[in-house]
């Protein structure tokens, strides 16, 4: 294939984007609405939103569905040529979302605001994933260009682990859906190309007591004084000195690397990047206030950089606990994983630079993410594997939104990086 004909094919593919805005527009608002939290993890009524558009345009694709109430969507076509193999992969379930306060907006609204589309999920990452959908949409018209297969992979269980979703993906049906890279639109901030996660241990931990009245304290210990010290300890944690390899150490310390960090994650992320963090999600115990409780539980969730052994924090937990023999400890497999990590200078990372560079002015570094995301399951296969998409800074709160420019930036980013990606072989 020749420059000039590349050119035209990216030509065509943005004035596609273009002419089409609206309706993708509209297609992640309907998106957005169709509600999708997990836990419960229904996500039939927003998977419906994404094979309505697949089967409009009779693209290819079928639903894996392990679990009824959360199936999966496995779309694939072959370019004209043999070449290499992209997957593009979202997921469709997201968090839960908070009971609605006087004057909150609907969380599944999909309301189009100032510029803004609003809604529970759309940053993490129904933006994301009607990327990847709209990319596999409008490249499938130029497949007898492409050298190689596309992959599209919409899942309906991140948020809960990936049992049911990518990770049962990859164990049932590997060789379809593992490529030689995977493309992401997990909320990254457009300033930055994500190349690896931390990895995570999180925890149930449970403190019994024989409990009392709340006057009669010589009785009893206290389960929730017990759980509190517990939460005290764990904060020496965050003291362990990554060893990080000496490359990733060197690519998350360039300048541009922290700027874009600090601009995408808000200020202060560049120095939690290499750092064990604890976060005490959840904490519950007592019934009443005058009733010295006989019960807490506490769940943590650690994050763990690059260079620190897992394996050595949860010998450090299981060391502290051993001043509390009243604590008992129940991990969760499921949202406990090594770290990942893959080649931050790939030919991907370069087209993904390329393209955002000349659809807006600036170059984003690789660096590594403080969130997990599915992409793991393919860097410990060995596949190449990054995450760009919107700005991650409302996920989850109250007034979750994405920029509409942002969204229609990540659909032209995806759309022209899986085609460069695919062409790239012909040269």
């Amino acid at each position: 294939m020749t420059e000039d004909t590349r050119s035209a094919d990216r030509r065509t593919l943005l004035e596609w984007i273009e002419a089409d805005r609206e309706a993708l527009i509209d297609f992640l608002s309907r998106f957005v609405r169709a509600a999708s939290p997990n836990p419960p993890g229904d996500t039939r009524e927003a998977t419906a939103v994404l094979t309505e558009a697949l089967g409009a345009d009779g693209l290819p694709f079928r639903i894996v569905a392990p679990q009824e109430t959360m199936p999966n969507i496995v779309g694939s076509f072959d370019g004209g040529r043999p070449g290499r193999h992209l997957v593009l992969n979202g997921h469709i379930d997201v968090f839960p979302a908070q009971e609605s306060a006087p004057g909150d907006r609907d969380p599944w609204s999909g309301a189009v605001e100032d510029g803004k589309l609003y809604g529970r999920g759309v940053a993490d990452m129904k933006c994301g994933t009607a990327s990847s959908v709209i990319a596999y949409r409008y490249l499938y018209r130029l497949r007898e260009r492409l050298s190689g297969r596309l992959t599209l992979t919409a899942v309906s269980d991140e948020e809960t682990g990936g049992r049911w979703g990518a990770r049962y993906l990859m164990e049932n049906f590997r060789d379809e859906v593992l490529g030689d890279c995977c493309l992401n639109g997990e909320p990254s901030g457009i300033h930055t190309v994500r190349f690896g996660d931390k990895g995570t241990l999180r925890f149930t931990l449970t403190a019994r007591t024989r409990g009392a009245h709340g006057a009669y304290p010589h009785l009893s210990e206290s389960a929730t004084k017990i759980i509190v010290r517990v939460a005290t300890e764990l904060e020496a944690l965050e003291d362990i000195e990554p060893n990080m390899p000496e490359e990733i150490r060197a690519a998350l310390a360039e300048p541009a690397a922290v700027a874009a960090v600090e601009s995408s994650l808000g200020t202060g992320a560049s120095e939690v990047v290499p750092r064990v963090t604890v976060n005490i999600g959840m904490l519950h115990g007592g019934i009443k206030v005058n009733v010295l409780p006989d019960e807490c539980q506490m769940q943590i969730d650690v994050r763990i950089p690059i260079g620190v052994d897992r394996e050595m924090v949860r010998g450090r937990i299981e060391e502290i606990l051993t001043r509390y023999p009243q604590v008992t400890l129940e991990e969760h497999i499921y949202h406990s994983y090594p770290y990942s990590v893959c080649d931050p200078k790939s030919d991907m990372v370069k087209i993904l630079q390329d393209n955002v560079e000349t659809l807006m002015g600036h170059r984003p570094p690789p660096i590594i993410s403080l969130g997990g995301a599915d992409t793991r399951f393919w860097r410990w296969e060995g596949v190449n594997a990054y995450l760009y998409g919107p700005n991650p800074q409302s996920m989850g709160r109250r007034d979750e939104h994405v920029e509409i420019e942002e969204f229609l930036h990540i659909v032209r980013t995806h759309t022209l990086s899986a085609y460069d990606y695919l062409t790239a072989a012909d040269g």
